[in-house]
């Protein structure tokens, strides 16, 4: 099960059926995802353009069938309100930015933003393949530090959660609601400007 059909992003001009079908939801099967698909995942973040090429996103992986106590260690520095629905991924991850740059040691300023990319088309083809990833700002950066013995020079990200999406019904009443609710985005002409700087 991909998604149903209202989740669909309502796109007010023409883009790629894929992007209209990428979302972020909350209830999942935890079926199991094979690893042939769990590497095409992989596959397409480490194809993302970064600055200088410098490619500084590491990857946390966790099978909640193959590597249960690292999936219970990530689930643990989810905060609270994610806990719960996160658990009934498949696969969680935390995405772990490289700072500086390893050539000469200079601070990278684009990492979280080359990071982002690379997981947004690690998304693009969750939906290709008919699953779903749900990218978490909701974790406790500290924690996952020490957890993980995440050294100095590499920041955690953004945790995920993975897997064949389930039905809205299986959530709790109001994250059931915020499931089935009107997906929606700010008009493209509240955030790009022609010409110049408006805010």
């Amino acid at each position: 099960m991909s998604m149903p059909p209202d989740r669909e992003a309502p796109a007010e001009h023409p883009i790629e059926a894929l992007l209209r079908r990428r979302w972020s939801p909350r209830s999942f099967t935890g079926a199991p995802v094979e690893r042939a698909a769990l590497d095409s995942l992989l596959e397409a973040a480490r194809w993302a353009a970064s600055s200088s090429n410098q490619q500084p996103w590491h990857l946390i992986v966790a099978r909640k069938a193959d590597e249960p106590e690292a999936f219970g260690k990530l689930l643990g520095v989810l905060a609270p309100g994610n806990q719960p629905w996160a658990g009934q991924a498949s696969v969680l991850m935390l995405a772990v930015a490289r700072m500086v740059n390893p050539a000469n040691g200079n601070p990278n300023r684009h990492a979280f933003y080359d990071t982002g990319a690379a997981m947004a088309q690690m998304a693009l083809q969750a939906a290709a393949l008919g699953m779903q990833l749900h990218q978490m700002g909701g974790f406790d950066a500290a924690k996952a530090r020490e957890v993980f013995g995440i050294r100095e020079g590499y920041e955690p990200a953004t945790a995920i959660a993975l897997g064949p999406v389930g039905v809205a019904e299986a959530l709790p009443e109001a994250l059931a609601a915020r499931e089935v609710a009107p997906r929606q985005r700010r008009p493209i002409g509240e955030w790009a400007f022609f010409g110049g700087w408006q805010v």
